[in-house]
This record gives structure tokens, sequence and C-alpha cells, in this order.
């Protein structure tokens, strides 16, 4: 088939690969979001998915909306058969999904109808599900709502951050999407719809979502500092400030200290829950690089009864 892909992240990078590797398909072109200014000197920079497009010597199209009118009439020249999509980051509307033949195709990163919205790793952690995956299905209106052509399951480990799960699935996902193209174009593949029940949300992050509260229980404070890393960052307040959880762990033996309340050893930092401690490992002070707790518990000089969360 002719494919114009959508995406933007370096989660989408994969799949993009797995597509333009095909000798089954043709990338005619790509779809991404606007350049966006980065790093200090604020300047612009394409993103993920159009650097690998240019490498590959394939047209990028940038649309600042996708209802842009010279958008749609280059879509329309390009005449696609399908456009897959990897986390594009706009809502596509009807004028654009009925362009290609065989639609618009998500390769999105849960097992739906579980999870159905922009951060689906992110909540599978943080809400301590066992098994999470990746699913393709054709794009409706609605949110994540259409018919699924197929899925790939994997495993949420203990330690695993949102990072080091998304980028497992990014892969496994990469093999499904081309899979799945196939699949359309030989006539081998029907969507399915989902069923009713079992549907859950997974809104985007904010801020407040990743406060962490010391008087839950550990097992819950190390869901949501897993969940959140690397963004947006699970946080809490010390002395005033906020400081950034970047990596604890659990320490059932450690008991007896109240919410958020520090316990420093030689090199280990404990702080209370509401059930058993858990082990700060590393944290980021406002305005300062990552750092191991222990450092930066010596450099604070942390008083005896002190608490993080006031």
């Amino acid at each position: 088939m002719r494919l114009v892909f959508a995406g933007t992240p370096e989660v989408a990078v994969p799949a993009l690969d797995a597509l333009i590797a095909s000798e089954r398909h043709e990338v005619a072109a790509v779809v991404t979001r606007p350049d966006a200014p980065a790093g200090r000197g604020r300047r612009l920079v394409a993103s993920p998915v159009a650097q690998r497009a240019e490498e590959a010597g394939i047209e990028v199209l940038r649309p600042a909306r996708p209802r842009d009118e010279d958008f749609l009439a280059r879509l329309r020249e390009i005449a696609p058969d399908c456009c897959p999509v990897v986390a594009y980051g706009a809502l596509l509307p009807r004028v654009a999904l009925d362009v290609p033949a065989r639609g618009w195709v998500n390769l999105h990163f849960s097992l739906l109808p579980a999870w159905r919205g922009a951060a689906p790793v992110q909540h599978a952690i943080m809400a301590g599900d066992e098994v999470t995956g990746a699913s393709t299905f054709l794009i409706e209106e609605g949110l994540d709502s259409g018919p699924v052509y197929g899925v790939v399951t994997e495993e949420i480990r203990p330690t695993d951050t949102s990072g080091d799960l998304l980028t497992r699935l990014a892969f496994a996902g990469a093999g499904l999407l081309a899979a799945t193209m196939d699949g359309i174009e030989d006539g081998t593949l029907r969507a399915v719809p989902q069923p009713a029940e079992g549907v859950s949300l997974a809104p985007k992050i904010t801020v407040e979502d990743a406060r962490v509260d010391w008087a839950a229980p550990a097992l819950r404070v190390d869901r949501v500092v897993r969940g959140c890393s690397p963004a947006p960052g699970a946080w809490t307040l010390f002395r005033g400030e906020r400081l950034k959880l970047r990596q604890t762990a659990l320490a059932p033996d450690r008991t007896g200290l109240a919410p958020g309340e520090l316990a420093v050893g030689k090199n280990t930092v404990h702080a209370g829950t509401g059930s058993h401690a858990a082990e700060l490992l590393w944290v980021q002070p406002q305005g300062r690089k990552p750092m191991a707790a222990a450092d930066w518990a010596r450099g604070v000089r942390i008083d005896q009864g002190e608490r993080l969360g006031e």
C-alpha cells in the first residue's frame, strides 16, 4: 500500500522504521507536529519522526492543524491507501479521516478498551496493572474507540518506569503495526469492535497527579514515582521547594516513620509512608540536575524529624 505515516516523538520512530523497511509498502510522506523550541537557546527543532523521515528522503508535512486546507490538499494529491499513526499528538478531523481509502490506523500503547487516552502507559503502572500491551485500531472520531485489528501483550515488571515500558512497547508495537498493514493490504485482517465493558481512561498526567501523597501506602508512592518517570516527574516539597523523585524502592523492613518523615543513614535515605518506608534513590532538587539521594541528604543536612511534603 501507499502510506502516509503520522507521528511525532521518539517512541514513534521504531514503527516508522519498520514500515520503511517493509518490502510490501511505500511510505510516501510523513505527517508530524511543527518544529518546536528546545534547549536553552529555544531554537526550533524538528520532531524525532521528522528527523528520521528526512534522513530517509521522505517528504515531511508539518500542518499547524490537520484541518488546514493546504495540508488536506497535499494529502489528497499523495492519495494514500492507508495512514498509520503513532503518537501524532493532534486530533484528526473527519475531513482528514476520509482521505485514505483504508482509513487511519492507530498504534495505541494499551490493550483496548483499557486506558483510552494520552497517557496509557503511565496510568497502567500507577494503577498497578501486571500486564499491558499495544493495539492497532481503525481511528474513528471518538477517543480511541475504533474497532481493533490486533494486539500484543507485555508484562509490567516490578521496577518498570513508564520510560522503560514505553520503549519495549514501541518496538513490539512496530512489528504489530507492520503486520497490521500487511493484513489490511491482503484482506486477511478484519477490525473487531471493542467490547462495551472494561473501558478505562488515561488522560494526560497533570502536575498535581505527579505529586506524592506520603500518607498513601508505600506501594502507591512507588507506582506514582515509576509511572511519572521520566516525565513529568513525581515530586514533593522539601523546605518549601519542589523536589523531584527520580527513583525510589520499597523498604518493607523499615518502619516507625511518620508519613513523609526522613531518616538518613550513612548511604541511605528513607521516607515514611502510610505503610512501611520508601527508600529514596535518586532525587532532583529545584533548578539542579538529578543526584543520588544520599548525596542530596548530606548536602542539605536534614534535621531529625524533618518531613517531605510540608
